[in-house]
Order: structure tokens, then sequence, then C-alpha cells
């Protein structure tokens, strides 16, 4: 075995997806714990990792919600996150006509679905 990828529970049984040494990706299998007696060590490196992986989503969490902790719409969010646009460049005339124009679309979109 070389490494431990992913873990998942189906009808309370715990499988680990397992990637094979010398052997391509289309050969992982998902392995019982009981078939991994031998390899604790890479049960440990998995967890840790993974330890790692939800700290690191707790975090970026914690910074989004921020930015909504300050009133802000997520339409607002967004377009600042995707232009690059920060508050003290983004004049108030410019946001209200793109919250007008956003109305006027939701709007149009929802009168034309059937």
């Amino acid at each position: 075995m070389e490494k431990i990828l992913n873990k998942r529970k189906i009808r309370e049984v715990e499988k680990y997806l397992v990637r094979w040494k010398r052997f391509m990706a289309e050969s992982n299998t998902w392995e019982k714990r009981e078939g991994l007696g031998n390899a604790r060590e890479a049960l440990e490196e998995f967890k840790e990792r993974m330890n790692v992986e939800v700290r690191r989503q707790e975090k970026i969490d914690i910074v989004e919600e921020r930015y909504f902790r300050r009133g802000e719409l997520p339409g607002k969010f967004m377009v600042k996150m995707l232009y690059g646009w920060d508050d003290r460049k983004f004049k108030k005339k410019y946001l209200k006509k793109l919250e007008r124009n956003w109305q006027k679309w939701k709007s149009v979109s929802l009168e034309e679905k059937p």
C-alpha cells in the first residue's frame, strides 16, 4: 500500500480508499478497516492530513463569515471578490446602479420562468 486517499462510511462500516504501490489510479480500492491491519502508519498519516484539512477549512469559513457579518449582500461580496474592488474605491453611485440592475434582472428572470 502506498497511502490512504479517502474515507467513507456506508451502513456503519468505515472503508478507506487505498492507493497501491506500482499501480495506476484505476487500481485504487475501497478496503474495510479490518483489512488494513498492517497499515497503522498510513492510517495515522491520513488522519493527520484530514485534521489539517479540517482546520484549514474552518479558517476559511471564519474569514468568509467576517465578510458577511459586515452586513454585505452576497451579490456585493461576489462582485468585489471577482473584480478585486476595494471598499474605499467602490463608489456609492456605482453600487446603487449595480443594485438597480440586479433588481431589474432578478424581476425579469423570475417573470420569464414558467
